[in-house]
């Protein structure tokens, strides 16, 4: 009997559990049926965006220079010798002329007495030539003589004077000296190095356009560099010389520009931006950069228009437009075809966007938009 009625209870309870697991699956597929019958679109995407209008930028050619000395040398020896004296110090500025080394010049100081006693010694006897010639006492040729003598003795001293003063180095121009490469005592010989010197105001900033640029180069147009490690500042000069000659191997041509550097910030072998100022402006439509999706097949932006969806209701979406890019500046970037002024354009978050996406516009806060922009860290 109470086997029968145990039983029962476990019939009775796996029949009640059975009906609420039925009528669970009975709500599930109708709730899971009316979810199909919906029409779901996923939400707007946030995005910046700003209306494209028409900029007025100098246009400038841009490439890669190298800065040069108007005159720069390593000066070295003339003669052979043993350094007797140093008169300079490294990284000093000195004057043309300025005396940098002296080599030892006892050998000659002693020849330059001899010479100059044989000198005495034919002016003498070209004085006593001359009398007796007056006298009609000694012949014509007698003078011709002691006369030659004389200038060969002349010569002579002036030869020694020539070679001590050839060995005391003096600075050929005007600039800047490097590290000292001699010491007391050493011996030198003929062409050794005693030390750079450079002049570094004014100074060449040397380099290469394409030719197809060649005709917007001309002689005193506008040239702005900046150098690396020097960030905050810009030199300006003019072009001063275009190369005569196109490089076979790149088609570019040389140009130079001198740059006034008083305080001789830039100097020769320094890496350097050179931007040629063209004369004209010219009317382009800039974008920041962030606005440009840069790829393989070509680079594009989204134009934001009015769309409808399937069922005719409107909302702003984006159509994927294809553009040709020109020059940059700073953060901008210049559009050469594919907008047009007036279009509304993302600026930032594009990234997230396929064609006719829905957006919504945030613009409390745009990406940076300047043409000269300045680093929070500089």
């Amino acid at each position: 009997m109470r086997k029968s009625k145990t039983l029962v209870s476990v019939v009775l309870v796996i029949a009640v559990l059975a009906v609420i697991i039925g009528a669970l699956i009975f709500f599930k597929v109708r709730q899971i049926a009316g979810f199909a019958g919906m029409k779901w679109s996923p939400p707007p995407i946030a995005v910046t965006s700003l209306v494209v209008r028409e900029e007025a930028w100098q246009p400038t050619l841009n490439a890669v220079g190298t800065v040069q000395s108007v005159n720069g040398v390593t000066v070295s020896t003339d003669l052979p010798g043993i350094v007797e004296k140093i008169t300079f110090e490294s990284g000093r500025h000195i004057k043309q002329g300025d005396p940098l080394l002296k080599l030892d010049t006892k050998q000659e100081e002693a020849q330059l007495k001899s010479a100059e006693a044989r000198r005495q010694l034919a002016r003498s006897n070209l004085d006593r030539q001359k009398g007796l010639l007056q006298k009609r006492v000694s012949a014509q040729s007698d003078y011709d003589t002691s006369e030659a003598e004389d200038k060969e003795a002349e010569a002579a001293v002036a030869e020694i004077k020539a070679t001590i003063e050839r060995k005391l180095i003096r600075a050929p121009f005007t600039g800047v000296l490097g590290i000292r490469q001699v010491n007391l005592g050493q011996y030198m010989k003929s062409g050794d190095p005693v030390v750079p010197l450079q002049s570094l105001d004014p100074i060449y900033v040397n380099f290469s356009l394409p030719q197809q640029r060649l005709k917007d180069l001309a002689v005193g147009g506008v040239v702005k560099v900046k150098a690396d490690g020097l960030p905050d500042e810009t030199f300006e000069g003019k072009i001063t010389s275009v190369d005569a000659v196109i490089d076979e191997a790149t088609r570019n041509v040389l140009v130079q520009a001198t740059l006034a550097n008083p305080g001789q910030k830039l100097r020769p072998g320094m890496f350097v931006t050179a931007d040629v100022v063209l004369p004209t402006k010219e009317k382009v439509l800039a974008l920041p950069a962030t606005a440009i999706n840069y790829a393989p097949y070509g680079d594009s932006v989204y134009v934001v228009e009015k769309m409808k969806d399937p069922e005719g209701k409107g909302y702003d979406g984006v159509r994927q437009q294809i553009v040709t890019l020109g020059a940059s500046r700073g953060d901008q970037v210049a559009v050469v075809s594919g907008i047009k002024s007036g279009e509304e354009v993302v600026t930032s978050g594009g990234f997230k966007l396929a064609p006719r996406a829905a957006i919504q516009r945030n613009n409390a806060a745009q990406p940076s938009n300047s043409g000269a922009p300045t680093p929070a860290d500089s």
